[in-house]
């Protein structure tokens, strides 16, 4: 759960800080509301890029900035795509929001402020004092390290040695500390005996921030992301329905929006991905895959496996294929020219990362097997944009040579309209219970974590997760009486 203790003696520290380094905390309220922001705090950010180091960019943790990277300010809704049947092969209508335009180029930073905000308004957190530890199979140490920068505080961050290079070159400007660990993202246990072996070795000297087992991962989502997408399907619905939420879970952060929406629409159903190579939730089963960003072999703490219902997996060679035909001259030209897509959407197309195509693919198949149509709205997310994965590209062209329009033809015929409805299951009580089982495993076994607990989160499931999902006025009041201390607002 979310430990709201206040620690009196360490607080006063952190308040010290904030005031010295200018730091005013955004509550979780201003993130789903920016028009909520002060004044004065919008002035301040229309000198500001979208990417800069600096503390007011904290207010930009939202779905709805202006898609610009220098001196915007915010929408009245959040950024998002619908793609065209031309695209998808399906009628129904997939729409996506676009998390291209949060600082760090990521929606992840959401994730990292909703991890580190209650320790560090209640002084459990002391940035005078402790290391910020970010262990992550990519953009969420991205994140961390741009908090723990901001207020001038230590930070190490842990990444499979797999991910892309600009990853590293990324973290390099900004974590003070960067250890690789063996494999690729795949490769989570690693990461997790890393973190053991800094506790054994420094002790009371770092603090660890685990996006899949800190429910302020969840809660930002389930409230801050979901609000977003309530709002897209609001204006979007007309005389159609609201179909699901599909989402690879990696943390299985983001897929708490799922609980948020199946509140608000009761029939709509959540749909968790992972890569085929590695089918954890599908098959019990384990393997190394190429879609960056999403961590398998084992089911994160925070993930409401209870109210997921279906499993879906993408086979890891679409998407690589489909970065090209996505971002090369050739794919772009032929995607207009042959395919009909509407240019501006086409030319646009590196919003979309490797996971954000998985994300894609999964929408595919999902209306798919559910026969949806032209009234039908499947919601997904673009997590990040190409901004990481230029080498990639470049290893491609490197490997199989330069991308020609035939390669354009197959990849959009095979990798894109080809999808199936291979490689999924939807769940019933006792798969979801199946699943839910896995995290034994990894939590009480190797983590530590409270049996007890876990039983809570099956059998007094309405309680367990309703009990987080109401915290976040409690969490804001505390964000405002932080504030007040500091004495900047």
């Amino acid at each position: 759960m979310i430990d709201l203790t206040i620690h009196e003696d360490q607080l006063e520290r952190t308040v010290k800080r904030c005031r010295e380094r200018n730091i005013i905390i955004p509550t979780f309220e201003q993130m789903k509301n920016p028009s909520k922001v002060p004044q004065k705090i919008k002035n301040e950010l229309k000198d500001i890029g979208l990417w800069d180091i600096v503390p007011r960019n904290l207010f930009r943790i939202t779905w709805k900035n202006e898609p610009i990277e220098k001196g915007g300010l915010f929408r009245d809704i959040a950024n998002y795509v619908e793609l065209p049947p031309e695209l998808t092969g399906v009628e129904a209508r997939i729409i996506a929001l676009v998390g291209k335009w949060f600082p760090t180029g990521a929606h992840k930073v959401g994730a990292t402020f909703g991890c580190l905000v209650p320790p560090l308004v209640t002084g459990q957190f002391d940035p005078t004092k402790h290391k910020a530890v970010w262990p992550s199979t990519g953009n969420y140490c991205r994140g961390g390290a741009y908090d723990a920068t901001l207020l001038a505080c230590e930070s190490i961050a842990i990444l499979p040695e797999e991910m892309s290079q600009e990853r590293f070159d990324w973290l390099s400007k900004v974590a003070g500390e960067i250890i690789k660990t063996p494999g690729s993202e795949s490769n989570v246990k690693e990461i997790y005996d890393k973190c053991w072996e800094l506790k054994r070795t420094r002790g009371d000297d770092i603090f660890i921030f685990n996006q899949f087992s800190e429910f302020g991962n969840y809660l930002f989502h389930y409230d801050v992301t979901g609000n977003a997408m309530k709002e897209v399907i609001d204006k979007e619905i007309g005389g159609g329905k609201y179909r699901g939420v599909v989402l690879t879970t990696g943390s299985a952060g983001t897929i708490a929006c799922g609980d948020f929406l199946k509140q608000q629409y009761p029939t709509s159903k959540i749909a968790a991905g992972e890569a085929v190579q590695c089918p954890t939730l599908w098959l019990n089963g384990y393997g190394a895959h190429r879609i960056e960003g999403i961590g398998d072999k084992h089911v994160p703490w925070i993930h409401n496996v209870k109210n997921t219902d279906m499993i879906i997996a993408i086979d890891d060679n679409d998407p690589m294929n489909l970065i090209r035909l996505f971002n090369e001259p050739a794919g772009r030209k032929y995607l207009i020219n042959d395919v009909g897509a509407p240019e501006e959407l086409v030319n646009s197309l590196d919003i979309l990362g490797i996971s954000s195509i998985a994300n894609v693919l999964m929408a595919i198949k999902f209306a798919k097997y559910y026969e949806l149509t032209r009234n039908d709205i499947v919601i997904t997310v673009f997590t990040d944009s190409m901004d990481m994965y230029q080498s990639r590209l470049r290893e491609a062209t490197a490997q199989y040579g330069e991308y020609t329009c035939e390669n354009a033809v197959r990849d959009y015929h095979r990798n894109l309209l080809g999808q199936k409805t291979d490689a999924m299951i939807e769940l019933d009580y006792y798969e979801r219970k199946r699943i839910h089982h896995l995290k034994y495993f990894t939590w009480i076994e190797q983590q530590m974590f409270d049996l007890d607990e876990l039983n809570r989160q099956w059998y007094d499931h309405d309680n367990y997760w309703g009990s987080i999902q109401q915290m976040t006025p409690e969490i804001d009041k505390l964000i405002t009486a932080f504030n007040e201390r500091v004495g900047l607002v």
